[in-house]
């Protein structure tokens, strides 16, 4: 697929179907971000792929409870994949200090892209989760102290008839600007 076509295919997708995830695609979505950019080249992220059904059950759980039910359906995914992120170069940890900035939360942004993108590209759904219960999240999956869970993207074969959406965006001219923040129309 051309990446214009698969931008604009790849969708959050929150409804699954029991088929398991291939090993040779859970291969390439991990080469997939390994090979994702990082500032300074930190790659300070550690991706752990669920797919235990037990352990994975109990993850999607910790995205949820009766009084938050958005992420409902995170037990559907065949697979969570869980990107951690620990810490960066010092040099990027002091640029960061400086111009006030978080690189590791950019960098997790483009490797966790880089994932779905990749899943859109060998067919399968994706969801990211930045809702979870983290300190449930961290014991079950045996993570140190010091690491972060930056965050949670289900993953599987979208279920049956789910429909590819059309996508809800912001106009042109209200998210793009040329030579300064007011100037909002492109150049011709």
């Amino acid at each position: 697929m051309n990446f214009s076509d698969l931008i604009k295919t790849r969708q959050s997708v929150r409804g699954y179907s029991d088929r398991p995830v291939e090993l040779e695609k859970l291969q390439m979505l991990i080469e997939s971000v390994r090979l994702a950019p990082s500032a300074s080249n930190s790659q300070p992220w550690k991706l752990i792929i669920v797919d235990d059904p037990a352990l994975r059950d109990a993850v999607a759980r910790a995205t949820f409870s009766s009084a938050i039910s958005f992420n409902r359906f995170a037990p559907q995914a065949p697979v969570i994949a869980v990107l951690t992120v620990g810490k960066s170069k010092a040099i990027t940890q002091i640029g960061g200090w400086m111009k006030k900035r978080e690189y590791l939360l950019i960098d997790i942004g483009i490797a966790a892209e880089h994932f779905c993108l990749q899943a859109a590209d060998l067919g399968l759904g994706t969801c990211m989760l930045g809702w979870f219960d983290e300190t449930t999240i961290k014991k079950l999956l045996e993570i140190p102290r010091g690491i972060r869970v930056g965050l949670l993207i289900t993953l599987g074969y979208p279920a049956e008839g789910y429909a590819l959406r059309p996508k809800s965006r912001k106009a042109l001219e209200e998210m793009c600007a040329h030579n300064s923040y007011q100037h909002n129309s492109p150049r011709s």
